[in-house]
């Protein structure tokens, strides 16, 4: 989904969740952040849908990019507010599968997946393994590697763009990838999804 902020922020990143109950979402499992590195306030916001265009790889020393752009200038929900395990808002919701939330305990390191979206807006399944746990660690709860073949030639790895995408183990969301480790974009990390949940009562 793209994001657009008061002050003229925009970006491309993803949905991590969408409660149908309260119309409520939650995106990217990190804050958006100004040119000094802290939060940018957030007084009003905008969501869009979004398509992907375009891929800049990520490779050793330099993180890759999903480059996109708006589909419709009408919005489809606002944002609310900013904060350091996320972006959430209100909205009509997405299409997809509901699914139980697992607890930080319930994580454990083994085969996973992520859902993304790396061409035009088709949402797809990648494989994954969580490599370590480390409750706490706020953002970063998660240590993730990219293990499917596709992904890897479409991306390098975890790029730009695809913060917030969910990570499924066991049938359960379990967390949001959040960030890349620029010498190695095969791996990056992810936060635990009860993290976000609780940022964003």
């Amino acid at each position: 989904l793209g994001i657009y902020v008061r002050e003229g922020v925009t970006g491309i990143g993803t949905a991590t969740y969408f409660d149908p109950d309260s119309g409520t979402f939650g995106c990217l499992g990190h804050g958006i952040s100004n040119s000094r590195g802290s939060l940018a306030p957030m007084e009003s916001g905008w969501v869009y849908d979004a398509a992907v265009e375009s891929v800049k790889r990520g490779v050793v020393g330099e993180p890759g990019q999903l480059k996109g752009a708006v589909s419709s200038e009408i919005p489809i929900g606002t944002l609310r507010s900013n904060t350091a395990r996320g972006v959430f808002g209100s909205c009509g919701g997405w299409k997809g599968e509901a699914l139980p939330v697992a607890s930080g305990a319930q994580v454990h390191p083994g085969a996973a997946q992520i859902l993304s979206n790396v061409h035009g807006d088709e949402i797809a399944l990648f494989d994954v393994q969580i490599l370590r746990c480390r409750p706490g660690s706020d953002g970063r709860d998660l240590l993730l590697k990219v293990t499917d073949p596709e992904l890897l030639t479409a991306t390098g790895g975890i790029v730009a763009g695809m913060s917030g995408s969910p990570i499924i183990q066991d049938g359960k969301l379990v967390g949001a990838v959040t960030h890349v480790l620029v010498n190695d974009p095969t791996r990056g990390y992810g936060i635990f999804i009860e993290n976000m949940l609780d940022a964003a009562a």
